[in-house]
């Protein structure tokens, strides 16, 4: 393992932080790294918002500190294990990536690598940052984005291990990220319970669901609730032949409905993505819509009224599963263990069922997608589970 090692007699003082999007388990992971942290005699401090309170954090005013940091100890995190999202905050920051118009007021352009660009990389303020809060290693929850600076900071000395946390269970260099689980068992919910009303209303009912550029919450989803058809990211869609299958699942269901789940990125056949607004730090734009795009299409081509839904954030809403919980506990102990050992730059992860760590920098390594041609059927638009023997508790 990398990373320098010191004496388990020094008291030192670690951060944690959450960034991203957020996901129920993570102020379980975070009170589990607390709890370990401080009964091994050590310190630990909340870094507010992200990578938000690096960049924002000003040594010079003495109410910065209580804005962007908080000591974290068993006491304040006594009972956040109890609620979903993350007691920390959380933001979509870059702090090697901030455009110019946007940096913090007190900051100097000086501070960042190259004071003459347009987007300013202020990694060296955040080090200097971590330097005055006498912060000795990082542990950082967050999806590939989050890491992404990790890894930054890695590569420039600072310690840091990494927790893979994504309701997309997109992270590549692990199986499960925290918040997949209670994503899917959210949808699958969802999903039955709008059969009430779609089956009423003898309706199709299009159910839009996030996932980004990932079509796994959309398939396993699908599969777990059964519904007619799924269409995931991987997959280009013609609107015209899933109008024509939703149109015969309805006519020979006799409860005269038919339902499909769509992934928030999927994309129509010479189509493209529905994206709007700002890019954000990280490059991204906002995606969604496509459900509602395609769901006129199947109006337009069966004549049948259409119920369009999209779970959206409740999809990430409320307190974590049984198997959130167990996942965000365990990569937090694990992190934990990591770094008291003086081990850093690894992320933790899920591999066949077993926990183990990689290299921050095998999240780079690829683009974490669906297995199509093990698990969908891109004819029929349906998921396609065979071969079960040797496969994954979840599927992928």
């Amino acid at each position: 393992m990398s990373g320098a090692t010191w004496s388990i007699y020094a008291v030192k003082r670690f951060g944690i932080l959450t960034g991203g999007g957020d996901v129920p388990g993570l102020n379980a992971c975070i009170k589990a790294a607390v709890h370990h942290i401080t009964e091994a005699g050590h310190e630990i401090v909340g870094l507010r918002r992200g990578w938000g309170g690096l960049l924002n954090f000003n040594s010079d005013d003495p109410e910065s500190v209580t804005e962007w940091t908080l000591p974290l100890d068993r006491i304040n995190t006594r009972t956040i294990d109890r609620f979903g999202g993350t007691f920390l905050h959380t933001s979509r920051t870059n702090p090697s990536k901030v455009a110019r118009a946007k940096k913090p007021e007190f900051l100097s352009v000086n501070k960042a690598v190259d004071p003459s660009a347009d987007i300013l990389d202020f990694t060296p303020h955040v080090l200097s940052n971590l330097s005055t809060l006498g912060i000795d290693g990082l542990i950082t929850i967050g999806g590939d984005d989050t890491l992404s600076y990790s890894h930054r900071l890695d590569r420039e000395g600072f310690p840091v291990v990494a927790i893979p946390k994504t309701m997309d269970n997109d992270v590549f260099g692990t199986d499960y990220c925290i918040g997949f689980s209670t994503a899917v068992s959210r949808s699958v919910n969802f999903i039955t319970a709008l059969r009430t009303a779609t089956g009423s209303h003898e309706r199709i009912c299009v159910v839009e669901l996030f996932g980004r550029n990932s079509g796994e919450t959309s398939l396993i989803s699908a599969y777990l609730s059964g519904v007619d058809r799924a269409i995931i990211s991987e997959v280009p869609f013609d609107p015209q032949k899933l109008s024509e299958y939703l149109l015969k699942d309805k006519k020979d269901n006799p409860s005269h409905y038919s339902i499909m789940t769509i992934s928030e990125g999927a994309l129509m056949v010479g189509g493209e993505i529905i994206e709007t607004g700002q890019a954000d730090a990280y490059g991204h734009k906002k995606l969604g819509g496509i459900g509602s795009i395609t769901g006129e299409l199947v109006k337009q081509y069966t004549g049948q009224n259409i119920i369009y839904q999209q779970v959206g954030y409740l999809m990430r809403s409320g307190e974590p599963d049984a198997l959130d919980r167990m996942v965000a506990m365990s990569f937090a102990n694990l992190a934990t263990e990591m770094i008291l050992k003086g081990d850093s730059g690894y992320m933790t992860a899920l591999h066949d069922g077993r926990y183990g760590v990689v290299p921050i920098a095998d999240i780079l390594g690829g683009v974490r997608r669906v297995a199509v041609d093990q698990l969908y059927d891109s004819e029929q638009y349906r998921p396609k589970v065979s071969g079960m023997l040797g496969k994954p508790m979840f599927l992928y």
